[in-house]
């Protein structure tokens, strides 16, 4: 699958971010556990299909770093961003959220609450 590009409308990233689309329970699961890095410009998208609190939640048992995480409503605004710390038991939104993007702690500051994002595959 070609990665999604991840594009904040409201404050225009200085450089590309792409995510691969996790919409399967195993991936969603998984997400970024045992990966020992992530590329600069690299992320994934885990996809809920429905709006949640609980269902977006995340854990970060076995995971080796640090990650910005950026939960997404289904009209693709930011509900919420944290930094999640490598094993820490749970990170959930503030508000309900169907996407989850996790990357590198760098793009922390360049998400807010209320941004509107587009995912595209160009």
């Amino acid at each position: 699958m070609t990665p999604s590009r991840i594009e904040n409308i409201t404050a225009p990233l200085s450089e590309p971010l792409y995510g691969k689309i996790c919409a399967g329970f195993f991936d969603r699961f998984t997400g970024l556990m045992f990966n020992k890095d992530l590329a600069e410009n690299e992320g994934i998208i885990l996809d809920e299909a429905t709006e949640s609190k609980l269902n977006t939640s995340i854990h970060m048992f076995f995971m080796f770093f640090d990650i910005a995480v950026i939960w997404i409503d289904k009209n693709l605004k930011v509900v919420d961003v944290k930094i999640a710390r490598k094993w820490k038991p749970y990170y959930g939104p503030s508000d309900p959220a169907r996407y989850v993007l996790e990357t590198r702690v760098g793009w922390f500051t360049s998400f807010h609450k209320g941004d509107q994002l587009r995912f595209s595959n160009d």
